[in-house]
């Protein structure tokens, strides 16, 4: 593609436990928020953008307006692999393309999230759709990605949203890197289960795309990154901070923090979290971490017809820093 998607966006990497410009070393702090849909959204006659209520005005709004400089896209692996309902997987991607650019033409990266193995299968609790560990198929929706964005810096690979314990009403049993299954005894899912997994995803995008950005969430629902980092290079550790979290920040990822890059891909409430919101936002500003705000579009939301609820507001006030699109670590 040699960048048409990008727009002149500067390849990124990692040096020490910051976000680097690769070709400068340029510290660059991303901060931005998350708009789902495509992992859920049926789609409609126009495609898939269009039954997710995703536009280029509100992209550029979001960039513009609110100062983004990265927009975290969640995605569904089956319709990335196979299509939905006549709208075959070429139209998905093309989708896909399609935020890529609007975002990177108004200044912003696209982190793209593997949140949905597919929307059949929900894995216990009220229809819950996050799977607890990946499988055989998140393999090759990686590499056709990795292969489909070698040479745009502007897009950046999640592995895969939020590992997590079987619930208990979880009919499935879990998914061993190899393919395998493991007994239906078997429910947690602990560093020991979920590094083998991330090992082999990051290599499979790494054969297509060397350079790659790639984030690595932890376990209990990608909070916990204790156990972590890894022996790969050119890695951001994914955390997701919610109010139903213990309140040891430290243990579960401030202390990797102070060594490698550390981002908060989701974070979010409503308005009784306002003042943890902030707490917890002074926290990401001490230790100079990124984040991706959950969510544009649905609960815990940002924004209700463009106007920001009360927990929106303590997020743009904490986008309020950007410079050029561009918001730089001090």
């Amino acid at each position: 593609m040699n960048g048409l998607l990008s727009n002149g966006l500067p390849p990124l990497a990692t040096s020490e436990n910051c976000i680097v410009e690769a070709g400068s070393a340029k510290p660059v702090l991303l901060r931005g928020v998350n708009r789902s849909g495509l992992e859920w959204a049926e789609p409609n006659e126009e495609g898939f953008c269009s039954a997710a209520g995703i536009s280029r005005a509100e992209i550029e709004f979001i960039v513009t307006g609110w100062n983004c400089n990265i927009i975290r896209l969640p995605f569904n692996q089956d319709w990335a692999l196979n299509g939905r309902r006549g709208h075959g997987a070429e139209e998905y991607l093309s989708d896909i393309d399609r935020v890529v650019r609007w975002a990177s033409r108004a200044g912003a990266y696209a982190l793209l999230d593997l949140q949905w193995l597919d929307a059949d299968r929900p894995f216990g609790g009220h229809r819950n759709f996050v799977a607890p560990l990946p499988n055989l198929q998140s393999l090759e929706v990686w590499e056709l990605l990795a292969s489909h964005y070698h040479d745009e810096p502007a897009v950046l690979y999640d592995l895969f949203n939020e590992p997590h314990d079987c619930l208990p009403d979880d009919p499935y049993p879990l998914v061993r890197e190899d393919g395998a299954l493991y007994p239906m005894t078997h429910r947690r899912v602990t560093m020991a289960e979920w590094q083998p997994w991330a090992l082999r995803l990051i290599d499979v995008i790494r054969l297509a795309n060397p350079d790659a950005v790639v984030f690595v969430s932890g376990i209990n629902w990608g909070y916990d990154l204790r156990g972590m980092p890894l022996n790969r290079a050119n890695l951001v550790y994914s955390t997701h901070v919610y109010n139903n979290k213990d309140v040891n920040w430290e243990d579960a990822f401030g202390n990797l923090a102070t060594r490698v890059p550390v981002f908060a891909a989701e974070w979010g409430g409503q308005e009784e979290d306002q003042e943890w919101g902030r707490s917890l936002a002074d926290y990401f500003d001490q230790l100079g971490m990124g984040w991706t705000a959950w969510s544009w579009s649905n609960e815990p939301f940002l924004v209700a017809g463009y106007v920001p609820t009360q927990f929106g507001e303590v997020v743009r006030a904490r986008l309020s820093g950007a410079v050029d699109g561009l918001m730089e670590r001090s």
